[in-house]
């Protein structure tokens, strides 16, 4: 009972964090996105540092587990900062946040002993017209254009790459949560060479440089030491539903932050996602 109940404060406390992540990125769009992530991963990683000191075992990990981890941060939110700067922030946070749904209808594919059952497949249908009505919505909004971008594509993919994450972590030998920081470390260094080969040199003011510690320390550092821990202590069902808070939090915050109004299809949208969320889990 006291580790489900500290497994929900860690993972709410993941939650909390994770919703800054999109008004951050939006904050610090100018600046090239291999040069965000890998500067925000590297300062995300150095709160393993503390436990690697102590004890060096904790980064022993098989390359295979150093490999999904990799595939995790650095392709999660690299992508999710591409779709931020090609489509209407609001709408692509929207299609990101499907990554709740996809835990739930992709866990048969990696996760023996479960099966996807009519509920699912409701679910998952409710969750796509969710965020169709988003995307659609946008040709409402005085910042959308024509209401469609390629931006979605990389939001989409992005929710994929959570979920898919998150679900192999179940699957792969036992690590300890601190080698999270390797995984932060190695992602942060990888997207710092991209940013060397493909993208121009780039001039961070005082500001960026605050935002990008904020963002490192928070959503891109502390929530996937406590994601992790919360998934090593409780039970995956009630973090998954405690996840499908953070869709609704970040758009809050987005729109607050962009003082951007409250329109009829970004509120049916986001209800439709996390009501299509929440049904997904039903079905045990």
């Amino acid at each position: 009972m006291l580790a489900a109940m500290s497994a929900n404060l860690y993972a709410l406390g993941a939650i909390a964090l994770w919703a800054t992540l999109a008004s951050l990125g939006v904050a610090l769009k100018h600046v090239p996105p291999f040069l965000l992530t890998g500067i925000a991963l590297l300062v995300g990683s150095l709160l393993g540092l503390p436990f690697v000191l102590k004890d060096r075992r904790q980064w022993a990990i098989p390359a295979s587990t150093l490999m999904l981890g990799v595939y995790g941060l650095f392709g999660f939110h690299f992508l999710l900062f591409i779709a931020l700067r090609h489509a209407p922030a609001v709408e692509a946070n929207l299609v990101n946040y499907l990554w709740p749904l996809f835990m739930v209808v992709l866990a048969p594919l990696f996760l023996k002993g479960m099966q996807l059952r009519g509920v699912h497949v409701a679910a998952a249908l409710l969750g796509f017209a969710g965020a169709a009505i988003a995307i659609l919505g946008a040709r409402d909004a005085a910042d959308a254009g024509t209401g469609w971008s390629w931006g979605y594509l990389p939001a989409l993919a992005s929710a994929f790459i959570w979920a898919s994450y998150s679900l192999l972590t179940q699957r792969v030998a036992p690590f300890p949560t601190a080698a999270i920081g390797l995984f932060g470390l190695v992602s942060g260094l990888l997207s710092l060479g991209c940013h060397w080969l493909l993208e121009p040199a780039t001039v961070l003011s005082s500001r960026d440089g605050v935002l990008l510690a904020v963002m490192g320390l928070g959503p891109l550092g502390a929530a996937f030491f406590l994601w992790d821990k919360a998934l090593k202590l409780g039970d995956a069902r009630q973090i998954g539903i405690l996840s499908y808070l953070t869709p609704l939090c970040s758009t809050a915050l987005l729109m607050l932050v962009s003082g951007r109004a409250l329109s009829w299809s970004i509120a049916l949208a986001a209800v439709m996602i996390i009501g299509a969320a929440v049904l997904g889990t039903r079905g045990k």
